[in-house]
């Protein structure tokens, strides 16, 4: 697509720059000099690797074979990756997966050393280096004990008398930073003085301590979907604070296809209600003080 004026300024300008004659002008129709042959040659082959090379990338972008690592936040792998993997299974039948579940703090870092290729987590991380491409919009929920004065709610309203009892993951920084977000406090509360302390890294365990009427929690809704006759979580109204879920990977990553089949298959795992569309607020975490402080060791 270059015109023949265009061309003929263009080749010798090439041959000013480097000093040789690449074709022979005196003769008719117009041929290589002999140096001129063995440059044309060489870049016919630099051609030839240049799309080697765009055909590797693109291949490797639409690549559905090999070993991938996924880690997962450790507060929705028990919720969706069962149904993810038995899904994954039948789209791509040529992966192998090894799947971690850990806390965000080790996801992140897992991430910038290489040992994680892919996340699912919670986003925006704010970390440089890093792609996130959101899947899905996850509600919280509150998860109350019996006798809790809103326990015959319909929609769950935050009461300053709650902030006391609320109950937070020893580890999962992520998760306690968006809870000190909604309930709208800085840090967690000093429980030194009680008689138990609670170390516990686990959504299901936060339950059992919510039923045995130790506090009150609030959870993901993926969480208590196995629950729905249970009437001890309460939605919130709208706008409904949910997190944000996402595939995050390096921004070397280059499986685009992987990611879009991943992304599909997660959302097709998913109940409807959680697809449904509402008024929502977007809960962040990576910038809380609580957070940076929490994780200023390793991060």
């Amino acid at each position: 697509m270059v015109t023949q004026p265009g061309l003929t300024i263009q080749l010798k300008n090439l041959e000013e720059e480097i000093g040789v004659r690449i074709f022979d002008r005196t003769k008719v129709p117009l041929k290589p000099t002999l140096l001129g042959a063995e440059i044309v040659l060489r870049a016919k082959r630099v051609l030839h690797e240049a799309d080697a090379i765009r055909n590797f990338v693109v291949h490797q972008k639409n690549d559905l074979e090999g070993n991938v690592t996924l880690g997962v936040i450790s507060t929705l792998s028990p919720y969706l990756i069962p149904q993810f993997i038995k899904a994954m299974k039948g789209v791509v039948p040529d992966m192998h997966f090894t799947i971690k579940e850990t806390g965000t703090g080790q996801l992140l870092h897992g991430l910038q050393n290489g040992d994680i290729d892919i996340a699912l987590m919670a986003t925006p991380t704010g970390m440089p280096g890093l792609k996130e491409y959101p899947v899905f919009n996850e509600p919280f929920v509150a998860f109350l004990p019996e006798g809790h004065s809103m326990a015959k709610a319909e929609f769950y309203e935050l009461s300053p008398d709650d902030r006391p009892n609320l109950l937070l993951l020893e580890h999962e920084y992520c998760y306690n930073a968006q809870m000190l977000d909604i309930c709208e406090l800085k840090d967690s509360y000093d429980k030194v003085g009680e008689q138990f302390n609670y170390d516990i890294n686990s959504i299901e365990t936060l339950k059992n301590l919510v039923r045995a009427e130790l506090g009150f929690a609030i959870i993901p809704q993926l969480s208590v979907l196995n629950e729905k006759e249970s009437t001890l979580f309460k939605p919130f109204k709208d706008p409904k604070p949910v997190r944000e879920i996402s595939l995050v990977t390096s921004d070397t990553f280059s499986r685009k296809l992987l990611l879009e089949k991943m992304s599909q298959t997660i959302w097709s795992c998913l109940p409807e209600t959680i697809k449904q569309e509402h008024a929502y607020k977007k809960i962040r975490w990576n910038d809380s003080p609580y957070f940076i402080n929490a994780t200023a060791g390793f991060l």
